[in-house]
């Protein structure tokens, strides 16, 4: 599935990139999409990311939510006209037979506090299931965007078990002889078992203030793609000691807080890098269409 999904994006003018490769809670905070979306530069991308949400864990025995899941994340700036019908013909590149099945855009306006995002979106159903987010960009490190971004998000396991028509998440077949449960389950085990009872508090708590100290540090001199790394370390470490119970009502909030601070201050901080570079993609951009108006 990743790889027909590769080669459909490639095919439709799209950068193809690899998982970020520090611990994240979806594929919209990779770097290639948080920061792209800003400013007018266009932008188109697609890659594969695996994404840890401590307390989607269910000790491996839920058939449909796990720890860890894969998503399949594409970018398109600025938002063709036919984006829909593009989304649409991946879904029959992999083999779905759209005629065949009930498919709803369903409205499901996104926003993701800790980066200063949100967007005016809709989750897809198929046949009754959510398969894939679909994200009109408004807001990203609490800047408005132009031109808008539109993220397709596909959730990879729920795809793969209604093409497959199974009903469990650890029967999907990986290859032909490994199963995904095979290769994931005791990982899914222990994940949650170390989510829920056995991550030290205090430990997080003071890698959480680590963290965050270093990114204000790195945020002094400008060096935004280090800062936005010990972001996304402090929003892992946040999303560990919300499943550990360890936050209150108050603490959860201010904890965003310190996070949509940093994500804030990097967006600004490219920003103001890339204006100083004269927004070189967007220069690309406009050859590249004065190229074609003369051919």
């Amino acid at each position: 599935m990743i790889l027909v999904l590769q080669r459909f994006w490639d095919l439709k003018g799209a950068i193809i990139l690899q998982p970020y490769d520090i611990e994240i809670g979806a594929g919209t905070m990779h770097p290639d999409t948080f920061f792209r979306v800003l400013g007018p530069e266009p932008w188109r991308v697609a890659y594969m990311q695996p994404s840890r949400r401590p307390r989607d864990g269910r000790y491996s025995n839920n058939p449909f939510r796990v720890y860890k899941h894969y998503q399949f994340q594409v970018i398109l700036k600025p938002s063709p006209q036919d984006v829909q019908q593009l989304f649409l013909d991946s879904l029959c590149e992999m083999g779905i037979k759209i005629e065949d099945h009930d498919i709803l855009f369903e409205e499901d306006n996104w926003e993701a506090p800790t980066l200063g995002a949100a967007g005016v979106g809709w989750q897809v159903m198929l046949d009754g299931m959510e398969i894939t987010q679909f994200t009109y960009f408004q807001q990203a490190g609490g800047f408005e965007l132009f031109p808008i971004s539109a993220e397709i998000t596909y959730g990879l396991e729920r795809i793969c078990m209604f093409i497959n028509e199974i009903d469990n998440v650890f029967d999907i077949p990986w290859s032909e002889s490994v199963k995904y449960g095979e290769i994931r389950k005791m990982e899914e085990y222990e994940m949650s078992v170390y989510s829920f009872k056995k991550a030290d508090i205090k430990l997080h708590q003071n890698l959480f203030r680590f963290h965050e100290a270093e990114a204000e540090k790195l945020l002094q001199e400008k060096l935004y793609i280090p800062a936005y790394e010990q972001c996304l370390k402090c929003s892992h470490i946040f999303n560990v000691l919300d499943s550990r119970g360890a936050l209150s009502v108050t603490e959860r909030a201010f904890s965003i807080q310190r996070v949509r601070r940093i994500a804030c201050r990097c967006a600004e901080i490219f920003l103001e890098k890339r204006g100083e570079l004269g927004h070189p993609l967007l220069k690309t951009a406009n050859r590249k269409r004065i190229r074609d108006e003369k051919w």
